[in-house]
């Protein structure tokens, strides 16, 4: 029988589960469209920002780094500096940066790359749950048709007027639930792994640039207070020599 014949001879119940585990792999295909798409613009968004916002950290331009993270706003990395610079310039004007100061920027950092990843994350609840339960669906459609098969043939007495044809074409119609149930499945559970590989290496460049980020911190607030020595011993040769 082709699937065509198979369709004409399902009954609702069997109808119904196509149906359902039609509408569950329209969902995964929707959600790993949008992850495609988000994900590559996230990604070349970031390719371009980091020479730059390098660049802006090395000339300790703080005006140009922040600048760049409100430009490029698909990127990942840039979100995880979002707020960021403010507080490091009012600070560094009056040559204080404590290290108070840096942990909370730290905690900062952390709070939008939890945010990120959360960006990231959603829709994979979904993706993971019809993995899950894709073919358990395709099996109950496979357990009701067995079981009316079954039916059948006590109803008729044996292998009834079909004969073992009859039967074959019944459990055929039932196991194609399974089949339908195991091709949803298959690719929402691969797609879900690829997504959360790709989620699991975006986490790991931001930690990496978050602690390059806090290290630099540290030399700059090195450097502040280093100033602020040089400024204050100025100061007194100047008190000394009047």
């Amino acid at each position: 029988m082709t699937l065509t014949e198979l369709w004409s001879t399902m009954g609702y119940f069997a109808k119904g589960i196509v149906f359902t585990l039609l509408i569950m792999s329209i969902f995964v295909l929707t959600i790993a469209v949008r992850k495609l798409i988000d994900m590559g613009r996230s990604r070349s968004s970031t390719v371009k920002f980091s020479p730059l916002f390098s660049k802006a950290l090395a000339d300790e331009d703080f005006s140009a780094a922040e600048m760049l993270v409100e430009k490029n706003q698909k990127s990942h990395l840039a979100g995880a500096f979002r707020r960021v610079f403010p507080a490091i310039k009012f600070h560094s004007m009056d040559y204080a940066l404590s290290a108070a100061e840096i942990a909370s920027v730290q905690r900062l950092i952390e709070l939008n790359t939890i945010e990120q990843l959360a960006r990231f994350r959603r829709g994979l609840g979904v993706m993971a749950t019809v993995g899950a339960t894709a073919p358990f669906v395709g099996l109950l459609g496979t357990t009701m048709g067995v079981v009316k098969t079954f039916q059948s043939m006590g109803t008729s007495g044996g292998l009834g007027a079909g004969g073992l044809g009859g039967v074959t074409a019944g459990i055929a119609e039932a196991l194609i639930t399974t089949a339908f149930g195991l091709s949803v499945a298959i690719p929402a559970v691969w797609l879900y792994n690829y997504f959360i590989n790709r989620i699991d290496y975006v986490s790991m460049e931001i930690t990496y640039a978050s602690k390059e980020f806090i290290d630099f911190l540290l030399r700059y607030e090195a450097k502040l207070k280093a100033g602020e020595g040089g400024n204050v011993l100025e100061f007194e040769r100047q008190n000394s020599l009047k």
